[in-house]
């Protein structure tokens, strides 16, 4: 079997239980006694918001259970390790249905934001709080006996909060109806990433994955004392970060088709990785340009900030940042001490971080 093949079948395995919680959580909808209509209505809501994108997040909880156990998963494991993966899809659903609304964005994943569905509009408030209750309602059903409950509860929680503080440092710093560059800064931008994206990004998968392989706060490996939370933690930072300005570079560098969506960072006066550099190194005349042009809602001035980013040479430069981030990511890797082969999984091994980075690494969407 190819290893395009393999991709294939490990999405629809994890694919195969979002139809299975979405049916549950249908069902239980039913049994509240709410009119069909809402129901219906729920329905799409989960079918349009939840399983459309690249599943990264959610199919990462389920390898770093396979890594860490080292051996193939129970039929029980490998649905609880794809339900926790789920609900970070749902919590991803819930960020991006209410961040569409609140950039205004036109599309996402190709297809229209949800809150410009027909009919939709506002309702889409509510329809984001739903996708957030059912990772508890979820949480509550299959997890209320483990030892580890109040851990996967509190990581949700405190991951939610951290993305939350992270989004308000972002909108406040950039609003899109007054532009002021000299609030930005690289320092600014690597905040809000590491509270926006970095937490719920990478180091919730790889938590709940520890968590329900029964990983220690503490343990010791070869006279060496490790902290594994904090260890994860140190790197999948990092990793975020690396990940989000991606993310800001192909918003300006890649294509509709290519990236899934419209980019709009430019026009809606985004702290991005790519104004920063800008900022970082622009001569008066050019800071000039970017003061009179970016976070402007005008086709013409986003193609004279996209133009100077071309003239300040934004794509070598992310090539440069790029491979350092990788150096960095792998050093940080190498440091964890690996437990003899064979080990249970309630060591942290370093192939649970390589799998996470190669996935990443000269990623084109």
């Amino acid at each position: 079997m190819s290893t395009v093949d393999i991709k294939q079948q490990r999405r629809k395995q994890f694919e195969d239980v979002f139809t299975r919680i979405r049916n549950e959580l249908i069902e239980h909808m039913q049994g509240e006694k709410m009119p069909q209509e809402a129901v219906e209505w729920y329905h799409r809501n989960l079918d349009f918001n939840v399983p459309g994108g690249k599943l990264n997040r959610g199919m990462s909880v389920v390898d770093s259970v396979e890594i860490l156990r080292g051996r193939q998963l129970t039929d029980d494991e490998y649905f609880k390790a794809a339900l926790l993966g789920w609900c970070i899809e749902l919590l991803q659903a819930f960020f991006l249905v209410s961040d569409d609304m609140m950039d205004q964005s036109i599309t996402r994943r190709g297809q229209p934001c949800w809150y410009r569905v027909e009919g939709v509009g506002d309702i889409a408030i509510n329809d984001s709080f739903m996708l957030e209750a059912a990772i508890y309602h979820l949480l509550k059903k299959y997890f209320r006996s483990e030892a580890y409950y109040v851990h996967l509860l509190e990581l949700f929680h405190d991951t939610t909060y951290q993305t939350e503080m992270g989004q308000l440092v972002d909108l406040i710093t950039a609003p899109e109806d007054h532009v002021d560059l000299s609030k930005f800064s690289l320092e600014k931008h690597a905040f809000i990433v590491q509270y926006k994206t970095a937490y719920y990004s990478f180091y919730l998968s790889v938590a709940l994955a520890m968590r329900a392989c029964g990983v220690p706060d503490l343990y010791t490996l070869g006279g060496e004392t490790i902290e594994p939370y904090k260890v994860a933690l140190s790197i999948l930072l990092p990793l975020g970060e690396y990940f989000q300005i991606q993310d800001d570079f192909l918003d300006y560098a890649g294509t509709p088709e290519q990236i899934g969506k419209i980019g709009t960072d430019i026009v809606d006066n985004k702290c991005s990785w790519c104004v920063n550099i800008a900022l970082s190194v622009a001569t008066p005349e050019q800071r000039k340009i970017l003061d009179e042009n970016y976070g402007r809602k005008d086709a013409a001035k986003e193609a004279t900030i996209k133009a100077l980013y071309e003239e300040i040479g934004l794509r070598e430069r992310y090539k440069v940042y790029e491979e350092s981030a990788k150096k960095r990511i792998d050093k940080l890797i190498e440091q964890i001490p690996e437990p003899e082969a064979g080990t249970n999984g309630s060591v942290l091994k370093r192939e649970v971080f390589t799998t996470f980075l190669n996935k990443i690494y000269k990623r084109t969407k």
